[in-house]
């Protein structure tokens, strides 16, 4: 990608997180985020609410999973075993007219209920001034089947509702596979996906320094925006300098030390850094790359100036050809 072309997409992108993380301009009234147990959503949604108190937005926390209200929730709001109709009145209640933010720890419990409409619930709670922050753990299956076989999973319909999609990925997990992509081999998984018997959660899931968050964001046009950012977690240095100084800490995946690709690691002339796997050695000494350079390659006065004879071929007859003037003349 061209400088002023990748200038463009991280100035674009880094203000669409931003807007979103700090809901500015109603940029996003349905928020799905989507985690499992190698990366869990906790220290996005974290990140969620300290940008909400920050702008005095007032925060409903409904729980089917948390037993103690998070810091910075102001109203909380016990949801497990709670009638839909009772729990729907009693957000309206809490919702004020102002600014509000509200968050569902998880949606499993209402998406495996099969006597509930979900589209119309989730429709009903977003309003202008109430925008809704949602998680979805993949890695639970579904307490009930699917009424038929026509009807759409629950989480490709929570995907139709939302306006932006974020997936939770570990850092320590992407950069396994992006180096494994670097060197041609097979992508590593983890967790559930190695299907393992005994094996549930993978090394390196939940990495302390930070999530990394894949983002889908569809605007009013149609047309949608896909994005990896790192999010830092506020426990390291940098981030918490960044966020006394009022500057955005969320930055692309591709503007990571880890993650960028220097150019002296680029194509063949890094791979002895990359560490392939040899039973010989790919690279050159220093002697070998001079006497390299000194070879004389063949016809080497051919390459001088501005092409020689112009592209014409220059040709010796033996003794045994034979002169033909038609094609001497060609």
């Amino acid at each position: 990608m061209a400088p002023a072309q990748l200038e463009q997409r991280r100035s674009h992108n880094l203000l669409l997180i931003s807007k979103l993380l700090n809901q500015r301009d109603a940029s996003s009234p349905f928020t799905l985020v989507i985690d499992s147990l190698e990366q869990s959503a906790k220290p996005f949604v974290k990140e969620y609410v300290r940008r909400a108190k920050l702008s005095k937005t007032k925060v409903l926390f409904v729980s089917y999973e948390t037993l103690k209200a998070p810091e910075g929730v102001d109203i909380f709001i016990q949801a497990t075993r709670k009638p839909f109709p009772t729990l729907q009145k009693e957000i309206a209640t809490a919702a004020s007219e102002g600014k509000n933010l509200l968050v569902f720890d998880t949606l499993n419990w209402i998406a495996g209920d099969s006597s509930l409409n979900l589209s119309s619930f989730l429709s009903s709670l977003i309003s202008p001034n109430t925008p809704l922050l949602a998680v979805y753990h993949q890695d639970i299956p579904l307490s009930r089947p699917l009424e038929s076989s026509h009807s759409p999973h629950p989480l490709t319909l929570l995907k139709y509702l939302s306006t932006a999609i974020f997936s939770t990925h570990s850092l320590h997990h992407v950069l396994a596979q992006k180096s494994a992509r670097g060197r041609s081999l097979a992508e590593p998984v983890f967790g559930l996906a190695e299907e393992v018997e005994g094996i549930v959660q993978g090394m390196g899931s939940n990495d302390p320094r930070g999530v990394v968050l894949e983002m889908e964001y569809r605007r009013k046009s149609g047309r949608g925006v896909h994005e990896w950012y790192f999010l830092p977690s506020l426990v390291h240095s940098n981030a918490t300098s960044q966020v006394s100084k009022g500057k955005e800490i969320a930055i692309l995946l591709d503007d990571h030390p880890l993650y960028r690709q220097s150019p002296a690691n680029e194509g063949w002339n890094g791979i002895d850094e990359v560490g392939m796997d040899s039973t010989f050695n790919l690279g050159l000494t220093e002697k070998q790359r001079r006497d390299r350079e000194g070879v004389v390659l063949p016809y080497f006065d051919a390459q001088k100036g501005e092409g020689g004879e112009g592209g014409r071929i220059l040709y010796d007859m033996g003794e045994e050809d034979d002169f033909d003037e038609e094609e001497d003349e060609i």
